[in-house]
């Protein structure tokens, strides 16, 4: 079994073109911390059921610094002269001479599929390699120097390294800060992830019928954009939410087991993480039957008016908050309109009070990135900063008018409405990723006749 095998041609000729991007990180954490370890692992498979494990997806802070996707390696930055020595400790695949290139179910290429030697990871992402079962040799080196690491991702690094908690937080701080701020590799990436987005909703319209015939459609809804997600990407970049009728007015459905309807509004919020695992994130609310019900139309041009305010408000040295405070006002100013609210707008707007979050619920922006809530260790910083050029966020106001409040007119129960853009912060203003795919509900409509055609 170990013999007659086909010597294989080399897989890398020259860096990957994303190397130079994250030799640049590491310089910046190598310039933060002098003179200190750093350990930032990526973890390991997990456990699904049984003897299967999940999809392996790396650890971000990890894969922001180096761009390995494989499980089971940790970087370590070592001290010196001033700066720092990067090391990628990574799995050795078995090879076909040994036991193991037959027996080791979850790491040989026999059972599992080729990836790249370590001699290839040098030449492709710049960076040093060894072997992991070197790692416990060198971080016992470590014992009485100043280190950082981050924590939870591999037992064996927690375990071996003496814990510093305001060190270690200090440095997930940090990554965070330096991830909120996209370089133009990232910025393309996300751009890659959004556009593979907007072809994963134009295959859910296209398969409305099949959703509107199959008893779980909203099943059938998932499987198509996942389906793109899978085939253009790495994956979905969270659990795709494909909510129709009343379910849209639960904000983290992913059961995704009820019918669609004709009639109803299905509100899908789905993204493509793309193959750096840079993710999408949109969300638009659609009229399963292709046009909006009187009181669809309404509920949706509120929210509409709302996102389109809060984008308005995404510019250089705008807060964080800005496009939440805008957005929230305009679907106040209509619920006190249509008296489901008794006050006045500044009263439903009074921070002590804040009356309009029933029907509301949750924030209108968030950070985007490599993780869908992008650089949530800085989250207590940037909500009380400013945006600046580079920094990538959602606008995606929401009004749930759940089927069982009695406090909503009875025409509008059951409503939901969700709308959500990708948007980058420029030196003048603001870009609109998602904007390929249409928000004004006339637009929908021929989108969607012309999709279903």
């Amino acid at each position: 079994m170990a013999t007659g095998w086909a010597e294989r041609p080399p897989t890398v000729t020259g860096a990957f073109p994303q190397a130079p991007f994250h030799a640049e990180r590491r310089a910046r954490v190598s310039e933060r911390f002098p003179g200190e370890w750093i350990i930032v692992p990526t973890g390991g498979l997990k456990v699904r059921a049984n003897d299967t494990d999940y999809r392996f997806r790396p650890g971000s802070d990890f894969a922001w610094l180096t761009g390995y996707h494989e499980p089971d390696a940790v970087l370590v930055m070592e001290p010196v002269d001033g700066g720092h020595r990067a090391g990628l400790f990574a799995f050795q695949l078995p090879s076909r001479e040994t036991k193991e290139y037959f027996t080791d179910v979850r790491n040989s290429e026999l059972w599992a599929g080729a990836r790249l030697s370590l001699a290839e990871v040098t030449i492709a992402l710049g960076i040093d390699t060894a072997p992991l079962d070197q790692l416990e040799e060198t971080l016992k080196r470590i014992e009485g120097a100043p280190a950082r690491v981050v924590r939870g991702y591999e037992p064996r690094v927690d375990a071996l390294v003496a814990a510093d908690d305001d060190a270690d937080k200090e440095l997930v701080r940090f990554l965070a800060e330096c991830r909120l701020v996209k370089d133009a590799h990232e910025i393309a990436c996300l751009e890659q992830a959004v556009a593979a987005t907007v072809k994963g909703f134009e295959d859910v319209v296209r398969a409305l019928p099949e959703a509107v015939a199959a008893a779980t459609g909203e099943r059938w809804v998932e499987g198509t954009f996942n389906r793109r997600a899978r085939t253009e990407g790495n994956d979905v970049g969270y659990e795709t939410i494909a909510a129709c009728g009343h379910n849209a007015c639960s904000l983290h459905w992913i059961k995704n087991d009820g019918p669609v309807r004709d009639g109803d509004l299905l509100l899908l919020d789905a993204g493509v993480e793309g193959p750096e695992l840079y993710t999408a994130d949109v969300t638009r609310t659609i009229p399963v039957s292709g046009r909006f019900t009187a009181e669809q139309r309404e509920v949706y041009e509120v929210v509409l008016r709302a996102q389109r305010a809060g984008i308005a408000a995404c510019r250089p040295g705008a807060m964080f908050l800005d496009p939440h405070v805008v957005a929230m006002r305009v679907i106040a100013e209509w619920l006190v309109e249509k008296g489901i609210l008794a006050c006045t707008v500044d009263d439903a707007m009074a921070d002590d009070a804040r009356l309009y979050q029933r029907y509301t619920l949750h924030g209108t922006s968030h950070m985007l990135g490599l993780d869908v809530h992008d650089c949530a260790a800085s989250r207590d910083r940037h909500r009380g900063e400013a945006l600046e050029a580079g920094m990538v966020l959602t606008v995606e106001p929401g009004c749930y008018l759940r089927p069982d409040d009695l406090t909503v007119p009875e025409q509008y129960r059951g409503i939901g409405v969700r709308i959500e853009d990708d948007v980058l912060i420029t030196e003048d203003g603001r870009r609109v990723l998602s904007d390929a795919l249409p928000t004004d509900p006339d637009e929908i409509e021929r989108w969607m006749a012309a999709l279903l055609d």
